[in-house]
């Protein structure tokens, strides 16, 4: 591993996902405080609706979180390989903002690579 970086990049598009940012967050920091150093890197792709605001108060209350922003929508493929393309953890998470997908379910994952 890098001793540049964290261990896990959790990678996550978000496109007016306002309501659901800070839950995952939480759920997130909650399942990976244990010990395992990581980074959320979210990339806003173009919201509308205050999500960037929401990621931009994460950010400054945690230097775990970092932010893309595009200028405006170019899908989530477009916001996955910019969040590819940025993180520095030596293993990469994808996930979606919409809550779909549980964080509890990382460590099992982490788990079955080691």
């Amino acid at each position: 591993m890098d001793k540049q970086g964290p261990e896990i990049s959790v990678v996550v598009p978000v496109f007016d996902e306002q309501e659901n940012l800070r839950p995952l967050y939480e759920q997130i920091t909650q399942t990976l405080a244990d010990g395992h150093s990581y980074e959320i890197l979210f990339v806003d792709d173009g919201s509308q609706d205050g999500s960037f605001d929401v990621l931009a108060k994460l950010h400054k209350a945690d230097a775990k979180v970092r932010v893309i922003r595009f200028r405006k929508n170019f899908g989530q493929t477009a916001a996955l390989g910019a969040g590819f393309a940025h993180a520095r953890g030596e293993i990469i998470v994808a996930m979606d903002a919409d809550l779909q997908n549980d964080p509890a379910d990382i460590p099992q994952m982490i788990a079955k690579l080691d």
